[in-house]
């Protein structure tokens, strides 16, 4: 992929620190944290680095994500995890349109995606999305359906950071009327597998500033959007009611959060943390 003016060259840094009160003296984790190069993005770099260090593994889980997995054996009270990554993204591609709702109603096509069109823990059948799924597929074809369905999700919730938690469902959000990014990608899940069309959550990061100058460093934001399938996959940002574009970076997909969490694992000794978070994007090129 060459860089254009559509597309950008974007430095991520996401750092993530833990505090114990008194030492933990294991601790075994997982980092979903590395960007993969695929039709949208170019990954020029990456490294995840641990202090205290660690020796680290990396493999592809079933949902085609990097992970790195690592694990101290020695008592410690502080314990950080900073993962970057240099990547050249796209400009926004077109929505595609070559699946017709009979295709999607194939047994080639539900055999081979029937895992982004079943309910989850985080993405449960919910009966009035369903119905309002229904009335916006009527004289739309698949990908124009995506489009109704996502600007009806972000113009039904109202982003509130603090309304909702990791934990939170969809049926959650939808009945608070708010939530985050997590939140609107989820509903808009339900929504579109409730009507036959596949879909799945994307987990990445968001450059806030759209009009960035090369080498400004801004607080971004982890975040969530939709990939769906209609004759090709194809992204979309439902919280902010966009394409996704070059400002996007993208590093795992699955079902839902579940199959994505940034970082997970378990200690033992120690009392509890709150990891804390910081994410800063730097446009490059």
């Amino acid at each position: 992929m060459t860089v254009s003016e559509n597309s950008w060259q974007l430095r991520v840094v996401h750092s993530t620190g833990y505090h114990y009160a008194s030492p933990a003296t294991q601790s075994y984790n997982e980092a979903r944290l590395t960007p993969r190069s695929d039709r949208t993005q170019n990954v020029l770099a990456t490294r995840i680095e641990t202090t205290p260090a660690t020796r680290a593994y990396r493999y592809t889980d079933y949902w085609g994500t990097e992970v790195t997995s690592f694990d101290l054996h020695a008592p410690h009270t502080e314990f950080t995890v900073l993962a970057t990554s240099v990547v050249e993204t796209a400009a926004a591609a077109e929505p595609i349109r070559e699946a017709t709702w009979k295709d999607l109603r194939s047994e080639a096509v539900i055999d081979e995606h029937t895992e982004y069109l079943q309910p989850t823990k985080y993405t449960p059948r919910d009966r009035e999305l369903a119905s309002v799924a229904q009335a916006l597929r009527k004289g739309r074809g698949p990908a124009d359906t995506v489009l109704a369905i996502a600007k009806w999700v972000h113009d039904q919730l109202t982003y509130r950071p603090g309304s909702t938690g990791v934990h939170s469902t969809a049926t959650d959000a939808w009945r608070a009327r708010e939530g985050v990014c997590q939140d609107y990608a989820h509903v808009t899940l339900v929504m579109l597998r409730s009507i036959g069309i596949p879909a799945r959550y994307v987990s990445g990061y968001l450059h806030t500033r759209p009009s960035a100058a090369l080498g400004e460093t801004v607080a971004g934001e982890s975040h969530a959007w939709v990939d769906v399938w209609t004759g090709g996959w194809w992204a979309y940002d439902p919280t902010n009611a966009m394409p996704v574009g070059p400002r996007h970076v993208w590093v795992a997909t699955g079902r839902d959060y579940a199959d994505v969490a940034p970082l997970k694992g378990i200690f033992t000794g120690g009392a509890g943390s709150t990891p804390e978070v910081a994410v800063q994007l730097t446009r490059l090129a």
